[in-house]
């Protein structure tokens, strides 16, 4: 007879772990299976070891600007690149390995080391056997997208996967594709004295969808290192070394971070046999308040579904997918207002809607300009500029957009009033203190209240009941 467990869930990462956690509320007859290795992306190859790489980065280009603020008794700092990168490895393998530790403590003989593959909607085969289940959850991660035609000289490619990998680097590097990824690590390699150069098909780098934004980004990014924008990226072999075309710009570099996006691992899984259509990309249909696939007992949360490739946004399909595939009916749950930060500097930020959703409300667009923001003039990092989107109609915040110093803190801020549906007003009787990074989303705060002043008119404070004074403008 064939094995029957209630649930199986494929890929251990952050969205089948957050499954797991779910699941184990309601039964301990699951099963969790991962071909590995163990560790999550974002411990393994993105999220963490990426910042610990920004942070040494940033911390010698600081160094190299101690001078203008009058330390000229210290000699200039040397970048050992083999020394960095073993140090970024140290921190990766004690978060690598901690998420690991978590994974079989979680799942403990529950968890199964293999290659899954759909038989049916109840049925996966894993290492020869056949078991069979009353749902299925779908969580199995993406990969760095690389274009067949770069296959070639593969040796030369470098992708999120292996830089962290590499035991030295070379002096010259393109970076193609100039997403998350791919404005994070080029900047921290022009800091630390690598010859960098980024190519991106798109106008808009790092998702922005704000013109303004946009501008203001290239310009402030494009300081540390060039940026070239709006036409597809060339590549030819020349000897040894690799030649980038694009538009009218080329350059020869000895090597080439691909950060190209990512590509669900879905593919040799079987989804042919669940009876439902797939998309050009080979991916089934799916519900994204349910992450049900049609009407199936399957369920697929993550970068798995190719939406979303964001930590926390993977957590929450795998708490949906978890609850879902386990409770009594099919529930919708509300997602959590959009966020995307990059750790670049200034850093960028988009929340909750970005303009081009935007493009048929009646909204009005508030600034902020942060090359007058006076704690960051008083540290010397005062360059960028935020846009907050306001509704006309109730002074509600949508959205907003903003590359500026301390981006992920006022972006979590704007996160929360979006998700609680506060209004411009609402958000100005909180206190901003004095001196911070976060006046200057005040300031933008301000000038939307300026906009809408006459429809909608309100002091920052209330008026306190248990005293006669008026409020504070």
């Amino acid at each position: 007879m064939n094995k029957k467990v209630d649930v199986i869930v494929i890929g251990a990462g952050s969205a089948g772990l957050a499954a797991v956690r779910q699941i184990e509320k309601t039964t301990d007859n699951y099963l969790l299976i991962d071909q590995g290795p163990l560790g999550t992306t974002c411990a393994r190859v993105g999220c963490m070891p990426s910042k610990a790489f920004i942070k040494v980065a940033r911390d010698f280009h600081g160094a190299t600007r101690l001078a203008q603020a009058g330390l000229t008794g210290t000699a200039p700092a040397d970048c050992d690149i083999p020394a960095v990168l073993e140090h970024v490895r140290r921190l990766r393998n004690r978060f690598a390995s901690g998420m690991v530790e978590v994974t079989r403590k979680l799942a403990g003989d529950r968890l199964i080391k293999g290659a899954a593959r759909l038989l049916g909607p109840n049925r996966v085969l894993v290492n020869d056997e056949e078991i069979t289940c009353s749902s299925i959850i779908l969580a199995t991660g993406s990969r760095p997208t690389i274009p067949e035609a770069w296959r070639g000289f593969s040796d030369r490619i470098l992708t999120a996967d292996t830089f962290f990998e590499q035991q030295d680097l070379p002096r010259r590097i393109a970076v193609v594709g100039l997403g998350i990824i791919g404005l994070e690590l080029g900047q921290a390699l022009a800091r630390l004295g690598i010859e960098v150069t980024g190519f991106g098909r798109n106008p808009h780098i790092c998702g922005i969808r704000d013109p303004e934004i946009n501008r203001v980004a290239l310009e402030t990014l494009g300081r540390q290192f060039p940026l070239h924008v709006g036409d597809e990226a060339e590549m030819t072999p020349a000897g040894k070394t690799l030649r980038i075309r694009n538009g009218f710009h080329e350059v020869e570099v000895d090597a080439v971070i691909a950060a190209l996006g990512v590509t669900p691992n879905m593919d040799n899984l079987g989804l042919e046999n669940l009876g439902v259509p797939l998309d050009a990309r080979g991916l089934p249909p799916y519900h994204p308040y349910t992450t049900q696939i049609g009407d199936l007992p399957v369920y697929v949360a993550g970068d798995a579904n190719g939406c979303l490739p964001i930590l926390h946004e993977a957590q929450d399909e795998g708490f949906i997918a978890g609850r879902n595939a386990t409770g009594t009916q099919i529930q919708k749950y509300r997602r959590r207002a959009g966020l995307k930060i990059v750790f670049t500097d200034p850093q960028v930020a988009a929340v909750g809607q970005t303009l081009n959703k935007l493009e048929d409300a009646d909204i009005i667009v508030a600034r902020a300009d942060f090359s007058e923001q006076s704690r960051a003039i008083a540290e010397g990092r005062n360059a960028g500029l935020m846009h907050l989107y306001v509704n006309k109609a109730d002074a509600r915040i949508l959205g907003g957009e903003m590359i500026v110093p301390d981006a992920e803190h006022l972006a979590q801020l704007l996160a929360l009033a979006i998700h609680r549906e506060m209004t411009v007003h609402d958000m100005l009787t909180m206190p901003f203190y004095h001196p911070t990074v976060e006046e200057g989303l005040r300031t933008a705060l301000r000038d939307a209240a300026r906009q809408l002043h006459h429809m909608h008119s309100k002091e920052e404070l209330t008026l306190c009941e248990s005293c006669p004074e008026l409020p504070l403008c």
